[in-house]
Order: structure tokens, then C-alpha cells, then sequence
């Protein structure tokens, strides 16, 4: 199913997966032929409880670790721009609405699927993606328009993922500012070429939602035990641009599902997602609204200019273990948006059926690039997220599934005719029109109009206030470390006039009951003030 890895290409497939063998002879073994078959048999198990994956267990991890990712670090900073309850309500309908799209985009691919399998066309050194499943259902129309909008989603989201890597290391050594730190982690990401599919994800993504779950974690514990900070204020939403910026920004944190074609194709029988992605989300629920209410309860409006949530937070190895485990991640989830985008290079240079690994992984590195590179322009953390949520998300996850199932399915023929009807709960055929045709509306007017025009509005503030291929975007200013170097110079009295003299002392020199010779306490004051230019007070 999955090329470059061992899966099965049917939906009857065996639940038990590729370790699972039988001697389906039945005949006498040698005791040397047993001691061998044993030997492999062990090391098949190993490589399939750590490497491949393709049970609903694994689904379900790859869809929560790549749902909540690094936004679970700049929801805080949404809940400033939105306030409170607006924060939880959004969370809430988005988390609903996403569901939703994620089980259409689950149907078309059934959908697609048996219909080639009808067709006798194996899939097994295949992975579908949905812009196929767009070409094999409404024509090349609709799959130029979901290629497009889905390649600069993942685009982006790999984008991000960088960003979030260099953003999160700074706050362990800022030593190297956050640009230079870009550099470093694409290099360590343009590993995941070798990741033959999502197949393969097993142990990340179990590992990936484990490290997501203490930092979310963290943050709330961390944020409740250090309180309020002195003269907190709650006063979002203070605007209408801020408004629907951190609402586009949970419009883009369940917007993960632009890769369920892929983990469905990974799964031995895809028949079995269907309320995976719900049942992630509420999971994800489970760590995004605590820790989100949490850190703005604790730090009101200062998250408005941190949109790191880590950055609030004093350093502890607590802290630093929640950075670490988000660092890998990152990289976790930089693999998951970036294998798409591997799959389809691979078919534009008609790699895809290749064999050898590292023949895939040496062609997949040129993706890479691009990625590395727009992550050194645009290293805006918190501000992007909105930006690709409104611009991106909105139609790559929300309209065009919403649309393409209702074109599907328009003629009563092919409802009649369909591998899966709707869920009795929403109301059969008539009730998943209404939802598609709610979710296309909504979407395009609050999330792709107001949401757009927002977050372009606030990424166009960070662009005139930092400057494309901003240095360290949000670093907290440091001292002029030639100031600290060089000694501090003293002029001789008799240079300075009188006057002069006396006011300059009295700016840097402590107040003291008895006066004191000139020069001794212009040399007090000239000394204060360096060691203040020094701690940078």
C-alpha cells in the first residue's frame, strides 16, 4: 500500500499486519529451518511493534500528534486576541467542524478506492494522496485546484514547523540567535526523506503525542503554581483584526487532517477510520483548553508580544525538558507535513515505484529547500499560523471536502450507490448538504474573508516592524557587547565645567547625607552607571 514499506494493498487485509505470517502449506520443517524462521519471525515482530504501523491505534496517534503540533505553544497568545470564553468556544466548534471534513475527506476515499479496486488497480507501490482522489472522482479540474491548495498547505505547515523548532531552542540557549537556529534544525529535518511513509511513523507518532501531552501539561501546572503576574489584565479582545487572527489561528490548529488520505492508505483497513479524527480531537481538547487557559489567566495580555507561550515561563528543567520534547516534535510533525510533498515530487519524476531508499531520499532533498528557505524570510511564530490558517486551511480542509462530497454525491444514482451513507445523526443525505453547505459559507465568510483580511493585516505589521529574514523575531533586546568589554572611561575634572559637572553627578550618583569631594563621587557616579549598562537595566 504504502511504497517502501512492507503493508498490504486490499481492505480485507489481515488486521494483524505484515509480521503476521503463516506457513500456509503446513509442511515439515527441519529443526535448522525452524531456528531461522523463529529467528526472522523475532525480528519481524521488533520491526512491526516499532516501524510498521497500520492499525486504528495507529491512525489515531498520527492524527492527534499532528493535530496539536507546535499551535499548542501559540494558543495563549490566540486566547489574548480573543479573550476567554471566545478562546474556549472556538476550540470547541472548530474542533466540531474539523471533525466533520475529516470524515468526507475518510468517505471520498473509500469512495475512490473501490471504484479502482473494481477496476483491478493495485495499489500496493501506491500511496493515493487526495488530489488523486479528487482527479478520479470530479476530473482534473478539481484535482489542479486541491494539488495546489493542499502542496502550499504543507508547504507552510513545514514551514512552521521550522520556525517553531528555532523558537522553542532559543528559550534553552540564546547563545545563537533564532535565525541561525533555522539553519541548524533544517538541516536536522531534511532527515525525514528517509521515512519511506506514513506507514513508518509507529514510534514517532506514539512518542510525538506523549511529549505534546506533558508540555501541554507543563503549561497549565507551570501557569497555575506561578500565578498571576503583578497587574495582570485580561482585556482581549481589543480589536477586530486581533479578534479573527487568533480565530483563524484554531481554525488552523484542527485543520491537521490535509494528511488523512495518506494515513488512511497506511492503515490494513482504512474502513476503520471513521470516527478516528473525532476521537483525536477530543483528545486534543484534553490538552489545548487547559494549558491555553492556564498561561492567559496567569499572563493576561503579555502573551499579545509573546506568542510562545514558553517565553512567559521563568526557566526551570522542567521548562527545558518541555522544550526538548517539543523539539523533537517538531521534527516529528515537520515529517509529517513534508511526506506528502515527497510523495508528490516522487510521481512528477516518476520515483515513486523506486526500490532503493536511499535513491528516494536523495531525490526527495530538493523539497526541502524551499522549505528552509521561507522559513528564514517569514520567521513570524504565532502571526503565520493565522496567515496559512485563513489563506490555506480554509479551502485546502474545510470548503473543498465540504464541496467535492457534495458534488460526489449530487445524483441520486451515485447516493444510492455509495460505499458509505451518511451517519443517521446528521440526518442522512439531506442533513450532510445542510453541514457541507454551513461549513462552506462559514468558512468562506468568517474564516477565509474576516480571517484574511486580519491575519494578512497583522503578518503585514510584522513584516514593517521586523523586517524579512528578521534576525530573532520577538528576542528580548540584549547589551551592546562592546559596552561590556571596554573599560569605563574617566574624564579629568578639570575638562568639565562646572555646571556640567554637577548634573551629571547628580544623575548616576545615589543620593548620600553628606556631600562629597567632586571628582570621588563623579567616579561613583560614572561607575553606577556602567555596572547598570552591564545587567542592562
Amino acid at each position: 500500500m504504502a511504497s517502501g514499506g512492507s503493508s498490504s494493498g486490499g481492505f480485507a487485509a489481515d488486521e494483524r499486519g505484515p509480521a503476521a505470517t503463516v506457513d500456509s502449506l503446513g509442511l515439515q520443517m527441519s529443526t535448522s529451518e525452524g531456528e531461522e524462521k523463529t529467528s526472522k519471525s523475532s525480528s519481524s515482530r521488533l520491526s512491526g511493534l516499532l516501524w510498521h504501523g497500520g492499525s486504528a491505534y495507529d491512525a489515531w496517534f498520527s492524527c492527534a500528534s499532528n493535530q496539536v503540533a507546535q499551535v499548542l505553544l501559540t494558543l495563549p497568545y490566540s486566547f489574548s486576541q480573543l479573550g476567554m470564553a471566545s478562546g474556549i468556544v472556538f476550540q470547541l466548534f472548530y474542533g466540531l467542524l474539523g471533525s466533520w471534513t475529516a470524515y468526507l475527506i475518510s468517505i471520498l476515499y473509500l469512495e475512490y478506492r473501490t471504484r479502482k479496486e473494481r477496476d483491478k488497480v493495485d495499489f500496493r507501490n501506491h500511496v493515493i494522496q487526495w488530489f488523486e482522489v479528487l482527479d478520479g472522482l470530479l476530473g482534473r479540474h478539481w484535482r489542479n485546484l486541491g494539488l495546489a491548495f493542499n502542496c502550499t498547505f504543507l508547504l507552510f505547515g513545514s514551514v512552521i514547523q521550522l520556525i517553531g523548532c528555532a523558537s522553542n531552542i532559543y528559550y534553552i540557549n540564546d547563545r545563537l540567535d533564532k535565525r541561525t537556529w533555522t539553519y541548524i534544525f533544517g538541516a536536522c529535518c531534511a532527515t525525514t526523506v528517509f521515512i519511506p511513509s506514513f506507514h513508518n511513523y509507529r514510534i514517532w507518532s506514539f512518542l510525538g503525542l506523549v511529549m505534546t501531552t506533558y508540555t501541554a501539561w507543563y503549561i497549565a501546572v507551570a501557569s497555575l503554581i506561578h500565578g498571576q503576574v503583578e497587574g495582570v489584565a485580561h482585556s482581549g479582545p481589543t480589536s477586530i483584526v486581533l479578534y479573527f487572527t487568533g480565530a483563524t489561528n484554531i481554525l488552523y490548529t484542527f485543520g491537521g487532517h490535509a494528511v488523512t488520505v495518506e494515513i488512511m492508505h497506511a492503515m490494513w483497513r482504512p474502513k476503520k477510520f471513521k470516527a478516528i479524527y473525532l476521537l483525536a480531537t477530543l483528545y486534543v481538547l484534553t490538552l489545548t483548553l487547559p494549558s491555553a487557559s492556564a498561561a492567559y489567566w496567569a499572563f493576561g495580555d503579555a502573551l499579545l508580544t509573546h506568542s510562545n507561550a514558553l517565553a512567559l515561563l521563568p526557566r526551570t528543567p522542567w521548562r527545558d525538558s518541555a522544550v526538548v520534547l517539543m523539539l523533537i516534535h517538531q521534527f516529528i510533525t515537520f515529517g509529517f507535513a513534508c511526506t506528502p510533498l515527497y510523495f508528490v515530487w516522487e510521481k512528477l519524476i516518476g520515483l515513486h515505484g523506486c526500490s532503493s531508499l536511499c535513491k528516494r531520499a536523495a531525490a526527495r532533498l530538493p523539497v526541502v529547500v524551499p522549505i528552509w528557505f521561507l522559513a528564514i524570510i517569514f520567521p513570524f511564530f504565532g502571526p503565520i499560523n493565522s496567515a496559512v490558517g485563513s489563506l490555506l486551511v480554509s479551502f485546502t480542509v474545510y470548503i473543498i471536502p465540504a464541496m467535492a462530497h457534495m458534488v460526489t454525491f449530487r445524483s441520486p444514482q451515485s447516493r444510492e450507490n455509495a460505499v458509505e451513507q451518511p451517519p443517521r445523526f446528521a440526518g442522512g443525505w439531506t442533513g450532510a448538504y445542510v453541514i457541507n453547505s454551513f461549513v462552506v459559507a462559514w468558512v468562506l465568510v468568517v474564516g477565509f474573508g474576516f480571517g484574511g483580511w486580519a491575519s494578512i493585516t497583522n503578518f503585514v505589521r510584522q513584516v514593517n516592524t521586523f523586517g524579512l529574514f528578521a534576525k530573532c523575531y520577538q528576542c528580548p533586546p540584549r547589551p551592546d557587547a562592546a559596552s561590556l568589554l571596554s573599560p569605563p572611561t574617566i574624564a579629568p575634572v578639570p575638562s568639565m565645567p562646572p555646571a556640567l559637572f554637577n548634573a551629571t553627578a547628580g544623575i548616576f550618583a545615589a543620593p548620600v547625607p553628606a556631600p562629597a569631594p567632586s571628582p570621588p563621587h563623579f567616579i561613583l557616579g560614572h561607575h553606577h552607571r556602567h555596572r547598570h549598562h552591564r545587567h542592562g537595566l
